[in-house]
């Protein structure tokens, strides 16, 4: 049973410092040194990283978010149809809104093409930028940075991402640099934490593209090779009506035999810690594709991490009739623990539905942290109970005392009984719970409480009451 959990996702605060440079010189690694954590994907073959994440970083007090993104390549270094374009642009972005910029390079290799053509590309838009010359492991390799002054960034910081070497100095710069630039004497972001909605499914099933489109922006690489996104990416979204969500795009989540390194591993672990700090899910689902066991097994997930939950039936455009007589077989037969669910036929591609997301999720978060009065509920307990009253046990009638709300996101309920009760009835509880008040689109908590029987018991009357001995002595 999932307990009630905190129904908010935090969203960046604070400067924007991007870590960019060419594939596999330690970008990922430095952001989780800066960050003090292991949020980025590290792996040692290059081109691990393709979206641009979002970590947060403090030092000495003042707060920062740290950007991770994809090793950029220059145009002529591209491969056709490979994903350098997209990965590249989406390093662009980054350095378009980032106060900060850390060229990392290789020190154990030099300044090669990739690294003056990127040094070239931040002269030429005069972005603020340190550099930064990464795994020099001892004071040794330090002697040989002589070659990376020809870049034009000033003088590089020497750094072991890997072994937190120096990196307390390149701190040092980069709060020194942001203060310079005048990123802390803005107002600052509000504080509140926004609820976050994740995006979950299969590889290929269109979640990138449907995030892109939800947002408004290119925010996720979209490619047809199954698997481009690896990492969680965050994005929040201001509404006109003063709504704000942080809305979270996951890596496709494959066969648990499919999975063969520990990239796939690190991307499912990721998935799950998304919707541990989500308030929603979106099941997105291939419609023109059979359902399988993949989405029951990611829809259970996410109702075990106590999510709300919207099914989205993606790629309605290609679905003909014969397909849709099947896939409400499918969903009937599959989906069927789901039927609280509401369903959304969207298409990424075309926008086509994509417009009746925003308030599904809206009605669904409303309800997972929607509360009865405790009064309501123990007069639907009385109908419920009179109606169908619980089974035996141990050749005892059960008896269920009251019921109480307990929490919300998910809606919890703790039910006092005097014996136990079947997971029958435990559904039994639950259908007549969803038949009386809704909760359309979330998951809920049911938990028994058993008194002793002894606690059954009439007490003791009090004294001066009717029927006591110091009433009768009057």
């Amino acid at each position: 049973m999932p307990s009630a959990k905190p129904d908010r996702a935090r969203p960046p605060l604070g400067p924007i410092v991007a870590v960019v440079g060419r594939p596999n010189v330690g970008k990922s690694t430095l952001v989780n040194r800066i960050a003090g954590g292991r949020g980025a994907i590290v792996q040692e073959q290059p081109g691990i990283t393709r979206d641009r994440t979002t970590h947060a970083a403090e030092w000495r007090g003042r707060r920062f978010a740290v950007v991770d993104t994809g090793g950029w390549t220059p145009a002529w270094a591209q491969e056709p149809g490979a994903l350098d374009a997209a990965v590249a642009a989406q390093s662009e972005q980054a350095v378009a809104t980032a106060d900060l910029v850390l060229l990392v390079v290789d020190a154990t290799v030099g300044v090669t093409e990739e690294d003056a053509a990127a040094a070239e590309w931040l002269r030429g838009i005069r972005a603020p930028s340190v550099l930064v010359a990464n795994k020099v492991d001892h004071g040794e390799l330090e002697s040989e940075l002589a070659d990376l002054y020809r870049l034009g960034l000033g003088d590089p910081l020497p750094v072991s991402a890997l072994h937190g070497r120096a990196s307390g100095d390149l701190l040092d710069v980069v709060v020194s640099r942001l203060a310079a630039e005048g990123a802390f004497d803005r107002p600052p972001e509000p504080t509140g934490e926004v609820p976050g909605v994740a995006l979950v499914g299969r590889p290929n099933v269109g979640k990138s593209s449907l995030f892109n489109r939800l947002i408004g922006e290119q925010r996720a690489v979209v490619h047809e090779q199954p698997g481009t996104t690896r990492d969680a990416v965050d994005t929040v979204l201001e509404l006109p009506d003063g709504r704000a969500y942080c809305f979270i795009d996951t890596a496709g989540l494959r066969r648990k035999k499919a999975k063969r390194d520990a990239t796939e591993y690190f991307s499912t672990l990721r998935t799950a810690q998304a919707l541990e700090r989500a308030a929603v899910g979106l099941l997105v689902i291939d419609a023109h594709e059979p359902i399988s066991e993949q989405e029951q097994r990611l829809a259970r997930q996410t109702l075990d991490a106590g999510c709300g939950l919207v099914v989205v039936l993606n790629k309605w455009d290609l679905v003909d009739a014969d397909r849709r007589e099947q896939l409400d077989r499918e969903l009937d037969r599959l989906l069927g623990f789901l039927r609280f669910a509401p369903v959304v036929r969207t298409s990424a591609i075309s926008g086509r539905g994509v417009n009746r997301l925003l308030p599904t999720i809206h009605a669904v978060l409303d309800q997972w942290l929607r509360r009865i009065p405790t009064a309501a509920l123990n007069d639907w307990l009385a109908e419920t109970v009179a109606k169908t009253a619980p089974p035996l046990d141990a050749g005892r009638a059960v008896r269920l005392r009251y019921v109480t709300q307990v929490a919300v996101g998910p809606p919890t309920f703790r039910v006092f009984t005097s014996g136990r009760i079947p997971p029958s009835y435990r559904r039994y509880l639950e259908r007549r719970l969803r038949e009386r008040f809704g909760f359309e689109g979330t998951p809920l908590c049911i938990g028994v409480r058993i008194r002793p029987r002894w606690q059954e018991r009439e007490p003791a009357t009090p004294p001066g009451r009717p029927g006591s001995r110091e009433y009768r002595s009057r």
